[in-house]
């Protein structure tokens, strides 16, 4: 791993609302010692509109963002990932490339946000019960003695941030 700072790569299937509102999260608190990177399976091509809105609140440009293959991370001048981290169901069940390095994997499940039915405002309140879900995990992570864990002990500190 690098000493200074880690690349953590959030997954989800289509790479519209979690793990794009983590990697978001991730590097509005991670500062210098972290860089948060997000992709999909499938991605679906567009950022959900109530992911955007709950990015804004952490006054982050939400054009940055954008729906991904995990491909990308794949190629020869990708950044090199320290931590990946499903956060959907469906992608942890889902056979993942090698990724070049074997950074530790760690899966956290949150519920869907973008599966919300009902009214504009009981979706929002979706995305907010998630991304409050995320938020508490990156913040946790952040706290982590990564540089001081081997891959093991590190794989299971971040499955001790994982959901409940």
């Amino acid at each position: 791993m690098n000493e200074t700072s880690y690349n953590i790569l959030f997954l989800c299937t289509g790479n519209s609302a979690r793990s794009i509102m983590a990697e978001a999260l991730l590097n509005h608190h991670g500062g210098r010692r972290f860089k948060g990177y997000s992709a999909g399976s499938t991605p679906v091509g567009k950022v959900n509109p109530f992911a955007i809105e709950m990015i804004e609140r952490l006054d982050v440009t939400p054009e940055s963002f954008r729906s991904k293959s995990w491909e990308e991370f794949e190629r020869d001048n990708a950044p090199p990932m320290d931590i990946i981290i499903t956060v959907c169901d469906n992608a942890a069940g889902e056979s993942c490339p090698v990724w070049p390095g074997h950074p530790v994997t760690a899966h956290w499940s949150f519920p869907d946000p973008a599966a919300a039915t009902g009214s504009d405002e009981e979706k929002r309140e979706a995305f907010r019960r998630v991304f409050r879900e995320i938020r508490q995990r990156i913040e946790l992570l952040v706290q982590l003695p990564i540089g001081k864990l081997d891959q093991l002990a590190l794989r299971e500190e971040l499955d001790q941030l994982a959901p409940r």
